[in-house]
């Protein structure tokens, strides 16, 4: 097929990162036309860029509240493919609203309470706790706090921004998150030390993906319409619960990444989904994983 021309939207925080820009030179060298720009640095023509139509598609790798989202959901308000899709981003971005989608959907999520007074999680019951309070806009595992009792809740802080807190039930655990990648169909896991047991050291490695939790990655990408993204799992005593989900995560651990990353940009910009043909993979479970960990699930939809 013929070469393409993408759109990258790469904010400041990002502007020394592997993942987006080790993905922009993989397209380059595979001779399509990148455009890289830097919302909040580069001076912007708005309206040339998005009347003029000529990207197969737009990428964008953000922070929480950067000021690429508002561009990237206007490129696709005028038609232009997007990466993720731009209706999909903002949902994951704001965990309270996570949180609202994933429980109407039924996917296992700890219920989930908003404030923006910490002190407001006063009103809890007891029995609720421990907590887990973070920034509704979060990432990174920044600003997560494990609250044991409620007079600890005096200690924590509201948000600068004037933003919401979200405060879930702690899901025990073993002290480690399990990280779940998807990149065009294809999950990936990790098991990471968890920002709650800092005293741990901190750890990711590959490992084995659980049938069920593969089921689940497919699920929460058909839930909030992403085609790249991440979510961390806890194994809970009553099963996986998703407590978290990240759209164009750092891939970390993942093999190949840079080039399963450029091939879903290639294929979601040519046919709309960046998933291959259904039925086309096959699932390796925790049974019968490579030593390398490497390619875990293709095409997750066929775990369910």
């Amino acid at each position: 097929m013929g070469h393409m021309r993408f759109c990258f939207l790469v904010e400041e925080h990002y502007r020394n990162d592997g993942m987006p820009l080790a993905v922009v030179e993989h397209l380059r060298a595979a001779g399509h036309r990148v455009d890289v720009l830097r919302p909040g640095a580069d001076l912007l023509d708005l309206a040339e860029l998005v009347r003029s139509g000529k990207h197969d598609a737009w990428v964008l790798k953000t922070v929480s509240g950067g000021p690429g989202l508002g561009l990237l959901e206007s490129a696709a308000a005028a038609g232009l493919t997007t990466v993720n899709d731009a209706r999909a981003i903002r949902p994951v971005r704001d965990k309270a609203q996570a949180a609202v989608v994933a429980t109407l959907r039924g996917l296992p999520m700890p219920r989930t309470w908003a404030a923006a007074d910490p002190a407001a999680f006063a009103a809890i019951g007891a029995r609720r706790y421990p907590l887990v309070v973070k920034p509704a806009d979060g990432s990174s595992g920044r600003a997560v706090h494990l609250v044991e009792r409620p007079e600890q809740l005096a200690g924590l802080a509201a948000p600068a921004d004037g933003g919401l807190l979200i405060a879930q039930p702690y899901v025990p655990n073993d002290g480690c998150d399990l990280k779940v990648y998807c990149a065009g169909g294809e999950f990936f896991a990790t098991r990471r030390t968890s920002p709650l047991h800092p005293h741990h050291p901190a750890v990711e490695r590959p490992v084995p993906l659980p049938r069920e939790v593969a089921a689940l990655a497919a699920q929460v990408g058909e839930v909030f319409g992403l085609d790249l993204y991440g979510l961390d799992v806890l194994l809970g005593p009553d099963g996986p619960v998703v407590v978290d989900v990240n759209d164009f995560p750092s891939f970390r651990q993942v093999p190949r990444a840079v080039e399963r990353v450029a091939d879903a940009v290639v294929r979601l910009a040519r046919t709309g989904s960046s998933w291959p043909t259904p039925g086309a993979g096959h699932l390796l479970t925790d049974t019968a994983v490579p030593d390398t960990a490497d390619t875990v699930v293709t095409d997750a939809r066929a775990a369910r």
